[in-house]
């Protein structure tokens, strides 16, 4: 299992004189669950407890965008429940924007914004615009306030359509976007999205990535997210957790975790003239090579060769037209973890 990598404050960090409070602390999270297994050859049922989420510790920043990602029953959901405040941690501490979460839950929840995939938030039989209108209400907003917010995420999600409609009759598409409308109309300062794109098509899932890429620029919110579409996690974060038995598997910058797996990558070069198989450098174990006269094809591990220098090793043998590279994808690095642990 790999050891989570501690993340660097960017060069936007506070100076130490000025400490800045996490938005989510969590230290040593543990959460058990009490269940009545049967006995083999028996009627009885006997106690057992099984341990959801086991030691999570995670420190996240104002203003960070972080994927929280791994296998189903790897302890996500009951991370989210006991950050909201839904359960009591069995052990270990957690705050969030800090407070506490159950002994704050009321506090918290103007503070926070929360779109559970396959839960809703949004009164069956109203139309969706009185749903906004009840939750503005709830969260104190004036009618200006309620109004000028949700001008733009009508804008920004596209609800006119069916703004008039009950929620009952919408699509899963259109009631996922209604969603995350209403847990944005307050302008929290922490948005927890768990699988925020279901039931969207390509083209609804990019509109709301963009929106939630720009609304977070423009007011500094911290993004949760967990998600089992990848694009998801690649458009919109800047750090991914990989959760593995109620564990943390890996954590670190999005754009450092290939590197860190070493996994490998691939570059195609196309060349002026045709050219035997070319030197490289690194190992053989690192790097392969598929010519083909004027092609190229080159596997390498991007733990032990950057661009740059396979490049400048090419360039030196012959005149490059043309190139691509080919990442490895992100469903295929925490398959890997997984692998890793024995669990693939």
């Amino acid at each position: 299992m790999n050891t989570p990598q501690q993340i660097t404050p960017d060069q936007h960090a506070p100076e130490p004189s000025e400490p800045l409070e996490p938005a989510l602390e969590l230290s040593g999270l543990r959460r058990d669950y009490v269940v009545r297994a049967p006995v083999p050859g028996s009627r009885r049922r006997r106690r057992q407890v099984v341990r959801a989420v086991d030691d999570i510790s995670l420190s996240i920043r104002p203003g960070e965008a972080v994927g929280f990602v791994g296998a189903n029953g790897a302890g996500k959901s009951t991370t989210i429940k006991m950050m909201t405040g839904i359960l009591t941690p069995t052990g270990g501490s957690l705050r969030v924007l800090g407070r506490e979460p159950v002994a704050e839950r009321k506090q918290l929840a103007r503070e926070i914004g929360v779109v559970f995939g396959q839960r809703s938030q949004l009164w069956w039989d109203l139309p969706l615009r009185d749903s906004y209108t009840i939750l503005g209400a709830m969260h104190r907003l004036t009618d200006r306030q309620r109004d000028a917010r949700l001008e733009r995420l009508v804008d920004g999600l596209d609800l006119g359509a069916f703004l008039g409609r009950p929620v009952r009759q919408l699509s899963l598409g259109q009631r996922m976007r209604g969603e995350v409308a209403a847990a944005l109309l307050h302008s929290p300062q922490l948005v927890v999205l768990d699988e925020p794109t279901i039931g969207l098509d390509m083209v609804s899932k990019e509109g709301l990535r963009r929106f939630l890429r720009e609304d977070r620029a423009e007011r500094g919110t911290t993004l949760f997210l967990t998600t089992h579409d990848m694009n998801d996690v690649e458009r919109l974060c800047d750090r991914i957790v990989v959760v593995n038995s109620g564990t943390v598997a890996y954590d670190g910058p999005l754009d450092s975790f290939r590197a860190h797996l070493g996994a490998p990558r691939e570059l195609v070069v196309d060349l002026a003239e045709p050219a035997a198989a070319l030197s490289l450098p690194g190992s053989a174990e690192t790097a392969a090579v598929e010519a083909d006269g004027i092609r190229h094809r080159i596997r390498f591990s991007g733990a032990e060769l950057t661009v740059p220098a396979l490049l400048s090793a090419i360039g030196a043998q012959v005149e490059v037209r043309d190139l691509s590279l080919t990442e490895p994808a992100i469903e295929d690095l925490v398959r890997e973890i997984y692998g890793r642990s024995g669990l693939a």
